[in-house]
């Protein structure tokens, strides 16, 4: 291969199907499912090969950037960062990458990858879009295929047609999702599960992206020439982008053009689709009990459990999710975890904030956890990253204690600064202008205790930010 591989991970989506870990405040793909790491670091690392793959694309949205930057710098990866500036389906994130890469390179070969998928054998991974690089630089866009290990109805199928090359076949047809008589049937025609990862020369998908769906491809090329850098981020013209037709990538291109080819991936594929999904892949005691956190299973088996905080004991049961966080608790039969989408719609609609937002909230300078809340007051836990520095701010209608239990704080406090060490605390009056930043080495740590008539998040006057927050 002359040239390498520019791999592109989109992860601006919010899924709901791994609630109540996945949230909209963090979704499923920062989340470390399996393993130390989120299935977006695993993706970023094995796309980190530079003998076969370029410096990365990540498409993400303003609201992910600084997870996205902190996720990459825990793994020592490089990456061009562009940010959406407003949401639009997959056509409208490959066209962004396409226009990118054409401007590195009018021969560039790009390959589009899901943050939020996981993939068992790496190498063999990294050598398949190798070899669907050299059919797309034959003018082909190429999708991985996965061969089928039974007959699912929550995947699209794709029919192989013709062979191109050794092992590339043409794409006969896209099909939708399956009913299960018919899912069985794709099994023994020998159709492919459509991955969603695909490989493509760009000249060739502008042109189709230009003949199917102008209405995307020409505000997008307008948004990226209008674009603008951002601390580490590229930020899209917002103007031009909200022009761009929201369609798929499927719709716009890959079910009408008669480029399409496919390629098994044999690597070990799973898109994580909800909590059984995590339970095949997860380690097992000799029960078939996956554990993680602080579970017991007493005559049960086949069961996966999942706490962050408190002890979940299970007795005589078999075949169940048990998912516990710090707010909210989900019990399903592994059968029925399909039906959690549903759920977290339902609660959505009775107004519980649970269904989207986490009671931990990342920030750019680090996170807080809220411990209690009542009527006036409202208990912090701050956790402050090494560098990492609050916005210059003040409150009209809350007073702030601020007590460190680990590292120093560096306190402004009107026209004073004062440094705070580990069993010393602050008071910081109503109306009064203040930050916080972290000098150290160590993460600052600390309980802030708010009290006031008004505690909420809106009630923050920001007068300077480094992270440029509006």
């Amino acid at each position: 291969m002359s040239r390498k591989l520019v791999p592109v991970v989109m992860c601006g989506g919010a899924g709901t199907r791994l609630w109540p870990v996945s949230r909209d405040t963090m979704p499923k793909q920062f989340i470390p499912l399996l393993g130390e790491v989120s299935t977006f670091q695993r993706i970023m690392r094995l796309l980190s090969d530079g003998a076969v793959f370029g410096r990365p694309i990540v498409v993400t949205n303003a609201e992910y950037r600084f997870t996205v930057l902190d996720q990459l710098q825990a793994i020592g990866v490089s990456a061009q960062i562009v940010l959406e500036p407003t949401r639009r389906d997959s056509a409208a994130a490959v066209a962004t990458a396409t226009q990118l890469a054409l401007a590195a390179d009018d021969h560039a070969v790009v390959g589009v990858f899901a943050a939020d998928h996981v993939v068992q054998d790496g190498a063999l991974f990294v050598e398949t879009c190798r070899r669907a690089s050299e059919v797309a630089a034959e003018g082909r866009i190429v999708t991985i295929g996965i061969p089928p290990t039974h007959p699912a109805t929550g995947y699209g199928y794709i029919q192989p047609g013709e062979a191109i090359g050794e092992a590339a076949r043409a794409v006969a047809a896209f099909v939708e999702k399956p009913d299960a008589p018919t899912a069985a049937q794709y099994l023994l025609d020998g159709y492919f599960w459509n991955s969603g990862n695909f490989i493509f020369d760009a000249a060739t998908m502008k042109a189709e992206l230009e003949a199917f769906e102008p209405d995307v491809v020409g505000p997008v090329v307008e948004a990226v020439t209008q674009a603008r850098n951002d601390l580490d981020f590229l930020v899209l013209d917002a103007a031009a982008f909200g022009r761009a037709k929201n369609i798929s990538i499927d719709y716009a291109v890959m079910e009408r053009t008669k480029k399409a080819a496919v390629l098994p991936g044999h690597f070990g594929w799973s898109d994580v689709g909800g909590w059984s999904a995590v339970w095949d892949l997860a380690e097992k005691d000799g029960e078939g009990n996956a554990i993680e956190g602080r579970g017991y299973v007493l005559d049960g088996a086949n069961n996966l459990i999942r706490s962050e905080d408190a002890l979940v004991a299970v007795i005589g049961l078999d075949d169940i999710a048990v998912i516990s966080t710090r707010d909210a608790v989900l019990v399903t039969p592994k059968s029925r975890a399909d039906k959690v989408k549903d759920m977290v719609a339902l609660i959505t609609a009775r107004g519980e904030s649970e269904a989207g937002a986490h009671r931990e909230v990342q920030r750019p300078w680090g996170r807080y956890l809220s411990i209690d809340l009542g009527v006036r007051h409202q208990v912090k836990r701050i956790t402050v990253k090494p560098g990492g520095i609050l916005s210059l701010q003040k409150h009209f209608h809350r007073a702030e204690h601020w007590v460190v239990v680990r590292g120093t704080a560096e306190v402004t406090r009107n026209h004073e600064t004062i440094v705070i060490h580990e069993n010393e605390s602050i008071y910081l009056p109503i109306g009064c202008v203040h930050r916080m930043a972290n000098p150290g080495k160590i993460p600052l740590e600390l309980i802030e205790v708010q009290v006031g008539s008004y505690l909420g998040e809106d009630d923050i006057v920001r007068i300077e930010d480094i992270y440029r927050r509006s």
